[in-house]
């Protein structure tokens, strides 16, 4: 049975609970296809994060991993093209949980100026759709821990040559996070339906060896 490594950062920032945590924590366990979920929980702290999923990595033996983490203001399940090898945690006013501000500072500085997901984007966010979750595909990741964690596993993969596909889950605020007086009139979403979500886009990957060629209309705007 092939291993699907799941990874979800833990509370940062103004986000006192991660979907993202929420979620790799239901998902642990479960199978889907002929694949096994394991889960971690990743430290959100710059390069700390990325030898934590390497780590992870080299443990499951994973064929495939699958990161998530939060992106308040965006209102579904939101499936990431694109990794960049930049970092400016400044502009949203937020350090690392070890206390770190990285402005325009590269993640591997001998790395190309992105990667790109290599998952069947497309049939996941398809999967998720047919399912009632609200999904989309992304080309924005922001340029906190989130993209720093992405592009650092897609820069090891493609530096070992590993024959792992991975890439990148955004989640939106959790309901509770979502009522809070800083973020009243953010959308939200329940750890539950985000996990269904998940779990659809985890299934669509196992099935997908190719992504799917079909257009895919987008209202994503942030």
């Amino acid at each position: 049975m092939e291993t699907i490594l799941l990874t979800g950062f833990e509370a940062y920032g103004n986000t006192a609970v991660n979907p993202a945590e929420h979620v790799a924590r239901l998902l642990d366990g479960e199978t889907v296809g002929n694949a096994s979920i394991i889960s971690r929980i990743i430290p959100n702290a710059f390069f700390v994060c990325i030898d934590a999923v390497r780590e992870a990595m080299a443990e499951t033996g994973a064929s495939t991993v699958v990161m998530m983490g939060e992106f308040g203001g965006r209102a579904m399940v939101t499936v990431e093209r694109i990794a960049q090898n930049f970092n400016d945690s400044s502009r949203y006013g937020l350090k690392d949980n070890a206390g770190v501000a990285l402005q325009d500072a590269p993640t591997a500085p001998d790395g190309p100026v992105a990667y790109h997901s290599n998952l069947p984007i497309r049939a996941m966010v398809h999967a998720m759709r047919e399912g009632g979750i609200p999904a989309d595909i992304s080309d924005a990741p922001g340029t906190f821990c989130c993209n720093h964690l992405f592009y650092g596993i897609m820069h090891h993969i493609a530096s070992a040559g590993l024959p792992v596909r991975a890439g990148w889950i955004h989640l939106p605020h959790l309901p509770q996070i979502a009522a809070l007086p800083e973020n009243l009139g953010a959308p939200s979403m329940s750890a539950e339906t985000a996990a269904q979500g998940v779990r659809l886009a985890l299934e669509a990957i196992v099935t997908h060896p190719q992504d799917i060629d079909i257009p895919l209309a987008s209202r994503l705007q942030v």
